[in-house]
């Protein structure tokens, strides 16, 4: 166990019994990564901070209830996860009750790049973000909380309800997906 989990869980064990400090302490360690992972999720930075706000206003009110056992990021990861979830299927309901209302549809796609768009970091960068939006759910999820959010497959497992095995394979599934996408945008990115 690390000094960070040991930290946790003994703001964990103060949070239980109505410490305000240790709250804010949590909220502190723990707001930045969770708004980060609901923003990769619902790409949306407004919403994504409004989100983790509700999460930790919850969180407080279910406080007497966490067991400092159990890991406490873990557990505010798995509730970003399912708030954000949430909140994407309510938009998705809201978008076709609007579509039928409206019945018209204005989709508008940007234009691609020419084949001879030089590559810099940013157009890199951008590329990068939408092939990580192409892959699977459960792909995309495993993959941003192991890279972005540093944690553990054993963390990860408790956060999607699946196995670390089963988080380790959705992770090689995702880097090879996005192996193979940056071999066709630029081979040279890749070392043979």
């Amino acid at each position: 166990m690390s000094a960070r989990d040991t930290t946790l869980e003994e703001l964990c064990r103060r949070l239980k019994v109505s410490d305000a400090t240790a709250f804010e302490q949590v909220f502190r360690l723990l707001r930045t990564g969770l708004v980060r992972y609901v923003r990769a999720l619902i790409n949306d930075d407004v919403v994504a901070h409004d989100l983790v706000q509700d999460i930790f206003v919850y969180l407080w009110d279910l406080r007497e209830t966490l067991d400092p056992s159990q890991s406490l990021k873990a557990y505010l990861y798995r509730m970003a996860r399912n708030r954000a979830y949430r909140f994407m299927r309510d938009e998705r309901a809201h978008a076709e009750k609007h579509a039928i209302l409206k019945r018209t549809s204005s989709a508008h796609r940007p234009a691609s790049e020419g084949p001879d768009a030089q590559v810099d970091i940013e157009a890199l960068t951008e590329r990068l973000r939408g092939w990580i939006s192409e892959l699977p759910e459960r792909q995309r999820e495993a993959l941003v909380l192991s890279r972005f959010h540093q944690l553990s497959h054993r963390e990860i497992a408790s956060v999607m309800g699946v196995s670390p095995r089963t988080v380790n394979n959705h992770i090689m599934r995702a880097l090879e997906h996005l192996q193979g996408r940056i071999q066709i945008f630029e081979p040279t990115l890749i070392e043979p």
